[in-house]
């Protein structure tokens, strides 16, 4: 089973902008209806891209450092990294078909 990686201020360079792998990061919050609406998704995206995708999760509450430095000021905020570069951005809960076709583009 694929994992999400917790991510935080303390280890986002490390986890997220030096991973091999491109990175699909989860801006969120526990208080977030969206974001959990989402959540099952993130997961299955996670699964179905196992080892060509590295995928994260970041509470904004807990870390409000590592969202300010990439403008972050709605969640759920997705963001798609490959070699530490900003590749998309998707805020708002939307479908699994819009968030695959962001990260085909990030894959291709």
């Amino acid at each position: 089973m694929a994992q999400i990686t917790q991510v935080g201020d303390s280890n986002f360079e490390q986890e997220v902008i030096r991973s091999d792998l491109p990175v699909l990061i989860d801006f969120w919050a526990p208080w977030c209806g969206p974001c959990k609406s989402i959540a099952p998704v993130i997961e299955e995206l996670a699964r179905d891209y196992a080892g060509k995708l590295k995928v994260a999760k970041l509470n904004v509450d807990e870390n409000p450092v590592t969202p300010t430095q990439y403008g972050v000021r709605g969640i759920p905020n997705l963001i798609i990294l490959k070699h530490g570069k900003v590749r998309e951005q998707i805020v708002g809960a939307a479908p699994k078909t819009r968030l695959i076709e962001a990260i085909e583009r990030v894959l291709a």
